[in-house]
């Protein structure tokens, strides 16, 4: 059938709104997109991404195939254990509760750092203001933003020696536009090899509603291995079915989240698309955050709900490297 001329005007001014209608659409999503991706950077460092979006931290794996020997690792995690947020409000045993952001810049002095492991850390100088925020308990970690150079520097164990120069077990600089790993067996502030900061958990992020990237957790026994994009081991168990460093791992995704409130959901979503990693070698599934006057403690507790048998290892291998 021929279309009359009329008709057929109407019919391609249809098509043309239809379009124009889509292209609003992709306009709106792309919006929103840069606008959530804007919302999970630092406070003080707004014009400093938090890695490139193409880094591993930031790539959601809800979408890839579960790992063949995910039932052996999650067992030997311990699939009766139960999450545990590493963080929160208040103090505990007189520090704050995760690990603290210490934001500086061009003007803080510079430090001259000792380290333990000095073939594996980056020399620096590290710019280490006076009331730097250090974490409580043998970890002490120290993590340097720098908002004018977009720099990231990275200390384990940090404190002063006998002689009241700044001395620490392992120190790593980042940039936070590049994705460059460690050397390969490079050790950094984390046994893994793997910044800490993009695995924090942020009270500003989570009060947006979302965390767009993965979140770091510790293992109370690991392989001598890892995978990419971890780049050091910290252990002699030669045993597969353990975890290596930097594997990953999500919320399955039938776990119900429905009832967790408000701040517990938000982490649990974040569980299930972006996963978390391990880290280091610690309480098994205990997930890391900043501390935050703002957390509420009654809602992370309640992360404690979820047992270890709620995750499944992710095969990554399709990743872009």
């Amino acid at each position: 059938m021929t279309l009359g001329r009329g008709v057929a005007r109407r019919v391609l001014l249809a098509d043309h709104c239809a379009v124009r209608r889509r292209l609003v659409v992709l306009a709106v999503v792309a919006l929103t997109a840069v606008s959530a991706a804007a919302a999970s950077r630092l406070p003080g460092a707004a014009g400093c991404p938090v890695f490139p979006a193409t880094n591993p931290w930031n790539q959601r794996v809800d979408s890839l195939p579960v790992a063949a020997s995910s039932r052996t690792l999650v067992r030997s995690i311990g699939t009766t254990g139960h999450l545990h947020p590493d963080f929160g409000s208040g103090l505990w045993d007189g520090s704050p509760i995760g690990i603290p952001i210490t934001v500086v810049g061009k003007t803080t002095p510079r430090s001259t750092v000792s380290f333990d492991y000095a073939d594996e850390s980056d020399p620096g100088p590290y710019p280490i203001p006076a009331n730097v925020k250090v974490e409580g308990g043998g970890d002490a970690h120290a993590i340097l933003l720098d908002a004018d150079a977009c720099k990231l520097y990275e200390l384990f164990a940090l404190g002063r020696d006998s002689g009241g120069r700044w001395h620490a077990g392992s120190g790593a600089i980042w940039s936070l536009t590049s994705n460059q790993l460690r050397p390969a067996g490079w050790t950094s502030a984390d046994a893994a090899g793997l910044p800490i900061l993009p695995g924090l958990a942020r009270y500003d992020e989570v009060a947006t509603g979302r965390i767009d990237h993965a979140l770091r957790f510790t293992v109370s026994r690991t392989r001598r291995a890892y995978v990419w994009p971890a780049r050091h081991f910290a252990s002699s168990l030669t045993s597969t079915s353990l975890p290596p460093m930097g594997l990953r791992l999500r919320l399955k995704p039938g776990y119900d989240i429905s009832g967790f409130p408000p701040q517990a959901r938000v982490v649990l979503l974040a569980l299930k698309q972006y996963g978390m990693m391990v880290a280091d070698n610690g309480s098994s599934w205990f997930i890391s955050g900043a501390p935050d006057s703002r957390w509420s403690n009654d809602d992370l507790h309640t992360l404690g709900r979820v047992p270890g048998s709620a995750f499944e290892a992710v095969d990554t291998s399709t990743l872009p490297r």
